[in-house]
């Protein structure tokens, strides 16, 4: 698989370390990158984290603004410039930076989440309350759709 996916919540070991989920280790290795970055999500409290394809997006979402514009200029400051690269060791753990770990409100443990190119470490309690807001929102949309779909089908039986 190239994607992550599904969540794991890990503790932190004594020296503030925490090992990447296996899966997670398996798409950065065949991402082609042995580090891991990372950056504060720009909306969320947790850690934007992936390897080349989470740059090449990066990259990609900056090159659709003018060069040199003010708004290229913050995008980039606002990502590139609050990233991290990270070391993995040789038994797949890294050190969260305290100004990450602030950022998520982490201290004891982290729940790595999959969100397919990209992955988004969490402070456990902070991500279940997340998921429930996601999965409320994503139900509503759903009912919404079906709405939408039913109301098309009564139109389309009435020509």
């Amino acid at each position: 698989m190239d994607r992550f996916v599904s969540n794991i919540t890990l503790r932190l070991d004594s020296k503030g370390r925490v090992s990447i989920p296996a899966s997670f280790r398996s798409v950065l290795s065949r991402d082609g990158f042995a580090g891991l970055y990372c950056y504060p999500a720009l909306d969320r409290p947790a850690i934007d984290a992936g390897g080349h394809a989470l740059m090449s997006e990066i990259e990609a979402l900056t090159a659709r603004f003018t060069p040199y514009s003010d708004a290229r200029e913050q995008f980039a400051l606002a990502l590139y410039g609050t990233s991290e690269t990270l070391k993995i060791d040789g038994e797949g753990r890294v050190a969260l930076s305290e100004s990450l770990k602030r950022h998520a409100g982490i201290t004891e443990a982290v729940t790595f989440v999959g969100l397919g190119h990209k992955f988004q470490i969490w402070e456990p309690g902070r991500f279940q309350e997340e998921l429930a807001e996601a999965t409320q929102k994503v139900r509503a949309l759903k009912a919404e759709l079906s709405s939408q779909s039913a109301a098309r089908n009564a139109l389309g039986a009435r020509e």
